[in-house]
């Protein structure tokens, strides 16, 4: 059998060039492309594990809110919004995005969502915030499910189906694989865009939601975090 050589093309570029091997990013240097790469990868291991079998005794992954007070050689201290101080560890696998405020009228149709919201008394449910995924992140954990950010709330992740005016606000309907859900937006719901972020984000007094695994010896290492820019307090 004869076998053939390879040949370099001048001008071809090697899916391993040397920006990608040796050249890596360091936490204050994290190119956006990757930046996002990373919040698709963590977010989907935070889902994996989220839904793991208890007796794989795998760590589960929790959230911390607060506010940035320091963050030096990869450790960030944070204060979180019940009062107590937490110490996160970040590494290179840490992603950082950056929450951009946006209007609902920033919203495409079909765009894929995430809204956290409450009930409300008349049985309808009043949305908190609503972040905009990027598209290569289109379907990560879809569905409606319960959530964290206030008592009884909920998370639903969809495809934005239509807007309805009506004289409580807007009615936003986000649908996904099993069903649909009717949100009432009103002006004081906070509205986002994912974007790319970067180490240099997470400064004295910035706003932050850290996706964390606790390790056996009681360390926080951050999987993914959330900034709010231009002062914004993530509301998710």
């Amino acid at each position: 059998m004869e076998r053939k050589s390879l040949k370099f093309q001048p001008g071809r570029r090697s899916l391993f060039n040397a920006e990608t091997s040796f050249k890596r990013p360091g936490p204050t240097q994290m190119s956006p492309i990757r930046s996002l790469v990373l919040f698709s990868v963590t977010a989907m291991t935070a889902v994996t594990l989220s839904v793991l079998p208890l007796s794989a005794q795998q760590p589960q992954p929790t959230r911390v809110r607060g506010t940035i007070e320091k963050f030096n050689g990869g450790l960030l201290s944070v204060k979180s919004r019940d009062g107590n101080d937490v110490l996160i560890q970040t590494g290179e696998k840490t992603g950082v995005i950056g929450l951009k405020k946006i209007t609902l009228a920033d919203i495409e149709s079909n765009a894929f969502v995430g809204v956290a919201a409450v009930p409300q008394a008349d049985g309808t449910l009043k949305a908190v915030s609503i972040h905009i995924f990027p598209e290569s992140s289109r379907g990560l954990n879809e569905g409606s499910r319960p959530y964290d950010v206030r008592p009884n709330s909920s998370m639903t992740n969809g495809a934005v189906a239509n807007r309805v005016k009506n004289t409580d606000g807007d009615i936003l309907t986000v649908t996904y694989k099993d069903g649909e859900k009717k949100i009432v937006v009103t002006p004081d719901t906070a509205i986002v865009r994912f974007e790319p972020g970067s180490f240099t984000e997470l400064i004295q007094g910035a706003k932050i939601v850290a996706t964390v695994l606790e390790r056996p010896d009681g360390t926080k290492e951050a999987v993914r975090i959330n900034v709010g820019r231009d002062g914004i307090t993530p509301a998710m």
